[in-house]
């Protein structure tokens, strides 16, 4: 893993980008860290060339972004055209809002659209990607629901892009879960895993986790990911702070370059 493919899911840093102004400035500290990629994500209204214009003046560029599920089922030409407008490939599903998983046609809806959808965006030169939660780790009939949603739709159609703490939080292998996408996991999120004094999960900063990042990059690596997205639900503090220590130490201790 180079520096140059660590990107910052800017979702860490939604209370950040409320207003183009906001942006602009959140997008400046996020440079000044170190990173030199971000995923659109979380962020207030703004015009795709004015966000292209900022892009531009802080070095940044946007290696991908979530988007709207009931649009990217329903009408993915519009996706389409916003990712064309960000100079921009890959997107993802971020969350399945609405899906009834004790329906089984719930679930063979949602996987039928996002194959289409993929279709459609992979027409365009672009990539579908999901982003798991812990939901899609309840049992299906082989493996998981996430198993169910990679085994029903073409790997051209719909990738991956794997959050490491909620498949840890759904009792899967992050690594594990990077080698069964080898070829198909263009993305991922690395997002620490940690317990509390009082009993309970937490987000953490790259590094103040138990999650085995050695292994996991590796493991992504081997599956040809090609962006390393840092994002971190909450944090204790000032989320800049968390992924100032979170950049930091894939600086020192993951990347290569």
């Amino acid at each position: 893993m180079n520096l140059s493919q660590v990107a910052a899911q800017l979702y860490t840093l939604r209370d950040h980008l409320k207003t183009p102004e906001e942006i602009a400035e959140t997008l400046k500290k996020v440079a000044a860290i170190g990173y030199r990629a971000v995923q659109v994500s979380g962020m207030g209204p703004i015009a795709e060339e004015d966000l292209n214009a900022i892009l531009k003046e802080t070095g940044l560029i946007c290696c991908a972004t979530h988007e709207p599920g009931d649009v990217i089922r329903k009408e993915p030409e519009k996706i389409v055209e916003r990712l064309k407008k960000l100079n921009c490939r890959y997107t993802a599903y971020p969350y399945p809002n609405g899906v009834d998983w004790a329906k089984p046609e719930d679930l063979a809806s949602l996987i039928a659209d996002l194959d289409k959808a993929g279709a459609v965006l992979r027409q365009a030169g672009q990539v579908l990607t999901y982003h798991n939660h812990a939901i899609e780790f309840l049992p299906h009939s082989e493996g998981t629901v996430l198993d169910a949603i990679y085994r029903q739709t073409d790997a051209r159609n719909l990738q991956g892009e794997i959050d490491t703490y909620w498949v840890q939080f759904g009792g899967g292998d992050p690594a594990a879960w990077c080698r069964k996408l080898k070829g198909r996991l263009p993305l991922l999120h690395m997002k620490d895993y940690a317990f509390t004094l009082a009993d309970k999960p937490a987000f953490a900063e790259i590094g103040k986790g138990n999650l085995d990042w050695p292994g996991i990059v590796a493991a992504a690596e081997a599956a040809g990911c090609e962006w390393f997205i840092v994002e971190q639900d909450t944090c204790p503090g000032d989320p800049f702070d968390s992924l100032k220590i979170s950049f930091d130490h894939i600086a020192k201790k993951l990347a290569t370059a």
